[in-house]
């Protein structure tokens, strides 16, 4: 009985402690006139001046390199749209 406990125990913290995967965030992110729906990750901004028009449930951090290097320039936070003509790409969750 105790071994059938103590197994069971195991798996009830195994389950606990595994971290669930990550998701993306819901709604539409707009960059430069292209939407992508339910987006997560990066995204290149391909040409100046840009738009970032954030419909999603999370924040865009728009990013001064490319491949979400570089300083955070901007945080466009949900219905909120920004413009720019320096950003070179954009990440969101």
């Amino acid at each position: 009985m105790t071994t059938v406990l103590g197994a069971f125990a195991a798996r009830v913290l195994l389950a606990v402690a595994v971290p669930t995967s990550a998701h993306a965030a819901e709604g539409v992110l707009i960059v430069n006139g292209v939407a992508h729906e339910n987006p997560s990750g990066c995204f290149p901004v391909d040409w100046f001046p840009s738009s970032v028009t954030n419909h999603t449930d999370a924040i865009a951090e728009v990013h001064s390199g490319p491949g979400c290097g570089g300083a955070v320039e901007w945080l466009v936070y949900p219905g909120e749209t920004y413009y720019t003509e320096t950003a070179q790409s954009v990440y969101i969750l």
